[in-house]
């Protein structure tokens, strides 16, 4: 069932507008609230991001889950909610576990109890798996057996929706904040400008699964958000708090975000192909190099992103209702505002993988420096006899 969850303040303020006017300004300054949260939570630092990350995806989780259980519930079978948060416990174990050890490798190597932790990270992980695995085996009861395994599979698949990409969202996090600020920005802005120019100039119908989504929006949302993602990654590449990724400093025992920045966020000089010369009147332009890169994270979350919009409003109209929740007024539950983003995480860390992540030495080194002192001179000397027959010693 549904209900007004508007705000009282903005239901009077409101009441002599149409339904569809007041449904765009309920919309509007609750998300200007949003936008106004997230500059916030960006200006608190990435570990007050991490913390957050985590908390969306706690709280995307139980939207999709209750759904479940709604059904689940109504044979009165056991343990389902309860196996549900604790295999979520599990992966995000695993998850984060696998995170600190890589990107804070000599941390905990430093603590004794971390270190413990860390080297049989796995199989603890494991074990919590394995035991979730046969209390869901204890809880078959007969005449139930599809419904129970249609529920475990529910519980995994959305794990590996959430959890997964929630994990893919931090690892881009730690490869600088520009990685994580300037693709969420991308699809937040794809998806106020649909919204925009299908509300203003939408006429013909784009998929069935979203009847109010448009041809005019698609399009438009497109070419706004890649001019977008230029100007806001060209705000952006000129500082270090953005473009640097974050690090543990030894020295003060805490997380830093400073550094040289890379030719990525150093402005360089570009010819203009002849056919735009003589439109725009200039031979070369002055650019950041990442902001090329922007024009395809930003192309991505036009274009492809939506998709992951479209996805989920198949699945609402598959189990007939409007809204994952009803947390945000005008926009749903949590889920309902980021079923796009969870896509365009995976993309941007397949990106950084495949075009811009290249050997890092200090990881390289912090390994060794934990090797034992014969292992050390033996990979010395085997670098040393590489860099002899090169001609470089």
């Amino acid at each position: 069932p549904t209900s007004d969850d508007t705000p009282e303040v903005l239901n009077r303020a409101l009441s002599n507008l149409s339904s569809r006017w007041k449904n765009w300004w309920v919309r509007g300054i609750l998300t200007l609230a949003m936008i106004t949260f997230f500059f916030i939570i960006i200006y608190l630092g990435p570990m007050v991001l991490m913390t957050i990350v985590m908390c969306v995806q706690i709280k995307c989780f139980h939207e999709i889950i209750t759904i479940g259980y709604n059904v689940y519930h109504s044979y009165d079978l056991p343990w389902f909610r309860t196996l549900s948060w604790y295999f979520l416990l599990c992966v995000n174990y695993f998850f984060y576990g696998e995170t600190v050890t890589d990107y804070f490798f000599t941390l905990v190597q430093r603590e004794e109890p971390l270190r413990i932790l860390s080297k049989y990270h796995r199989f603890i992980s494991f074990a919590l798996y394995l035991t979730g695995f046969c209390m869901f085996v204890l809880s078959l009861v007969k005449k139930h057996y599809r419904l129970q395994f249609y529920m475990f599979g529910w519980t995994h698949v959305t794990l590996l929706i959430v959890v997964t990409q929630s994990h893919l969202i931090i690892h881009n996090l730690f490869e600088g904040m520009i990685w994580f600020i300037v693709p969420i920005s991308c699809v937040i802005c794809n998806d106020i400008m649909a919204y925009m120019f299908g509300f203003f100039f939408g006429r013909t119908p784009l998929i069935k699964l979203s009847p109010k989504k448009t041809w005019e929006g698609f399009i438009g949302g497109f070419f706004a958000t890649v001019l977008f993602g230029l100007l806001l990654s060209y705000v952006m590449s000129g500082y270090r708090c953005f473009t640097c990724p974050v690090e543990f400093n030894n020295d003060t025992n805490s997380f830093t975000v400073d550094c040289e920045p890379s030719e990525l966020f150093q402005l360089q000089e570009y010819n203009i192909p002849l056919v735009l010369q003589s439109v725009v009147g200039w031979k070369t332009v002055r650019m950041y190099p990442f902001q090329i890169h922007s024009i395809a994270l930003s192309t991505f979350a036009s274009l492809i992103g939506p998709f992951g919009g479209f996805f989920a409003s198949g699945f609402k109209r598959a189990f007939k209702i409007k809204d994952f929740a009803n947390t945000i007024p005008g926009h749903g539950g949590i889920m309902d505002r980021f079923d796009c983003q969870y896509l365009m995480a995976t993309f941007v860390n397949v990106y950084i993988a495949s075009f811009i992540r290249g050997p890092n030495p200090s990881k390289l080194i912090q390994q060794f420096l934990t090797l034992r002192p014969d292992q050390q001179l033996h990979i010395f000397n085997t670098l040393k006899a590489h860099l002899v027959d090169k001609g470089i010693l």
